[in-house]
């Protein structure tokens, strides 16, 4: 019998394809796209064992989506590439666009939070040129340390009401977060309405405004 090498390469297709079939693993990558980490502390923000999310960073590490280093005891997980933002990316895309329950989720527990249309980053990078609007990352510090929207201001979303001040009342806010589906942002645009501001979401996150290939900044030392 010849050998199927259209075979052969699907079989290799699969090893991605299977790592990518766990939530948690999604949810480490979309955590890695934020900035290197390590595992302790991907445990900690994933709400898993340090243990179970050891094992699952293996085998992403298996199937060539992430790499490491390590700094004395410690290993430091990071993406192999922008293109594994791009992965998961696309994946969102085509569930969105054929799975039912996506809507349903959305709408039962996003689209009540904040139903207005998101800001797409090619229109935010326009009205940033033109000194138009605030943008403002809410997630945690070490996050925007590792890599931000030019500009923006840093307040997570358990500082906001504290920090209100930091914002200027005059201009509209544009708040982003991890991804698109994250959370943070939109309690932080339902805040800011609140509390009378102009606030709308970006579409994505910052792993996809970086994969993009537009402008970040980082102020890690």
């Amino acid at each position: 019998m010849s050998f199927n090498v259209k075979h052969a390469l699907f079989t290799q297709f699969a090893r991605v394809g299977k790592v990518l079939g766990n939530a948690h693993r999604l949810a480490l990558i979309e955590y890695l796209g934020q900035g290197e980490r390590s595992v302790e502390a991907l445990a900690q923000v994933a709400g898993l064992s340090v243990a179970n999310t050891s094992q699952h960073l293996q085998q992403l590490r298996q199937a060539g989506l992430v790499e490491t280093r390590r700094e004395g005891q410690r290993i430091y997980y990071r993406l192999s590439g922008e293109d594994v933002v791009a992965l998961l990316d696309a994946m969102r895309r085509v569930a969105n666009r054929h799975l039912a329950e996506i809507d349903q989720l959305v709408d039962t527990y996003l689209t009540v939070k904040d139903s207005m249309e998101p800001v797409a980053a090619q229109e935010l990078m326009k009205r940033l040129k033109r000194g138009e609007v605030t943008v403002l990352d809410v997630r945690p510090e070490e996050e925007y340390a590792a890599g931000h929207l030019p500009g923006a201001v840093n307040i997570p979303l358990d500082s906001l009401e504290k920090q209100l001040a930091a914002l200027p009342a005059d201009r509209e806010v544009i708040a982003y977060c991890r991804g698109p589906y994250c959370v943070l942002s939109y309690d932080a645009v339902a805040e800011l309405r609140r509390r009378g501001y102009q606030a709308r979401r970006l579409e994505e996150g910052y792993p996809e405004w970086r994969s993009a290939g537009l402008p970040v900044e980082e102020t890690r030392h």
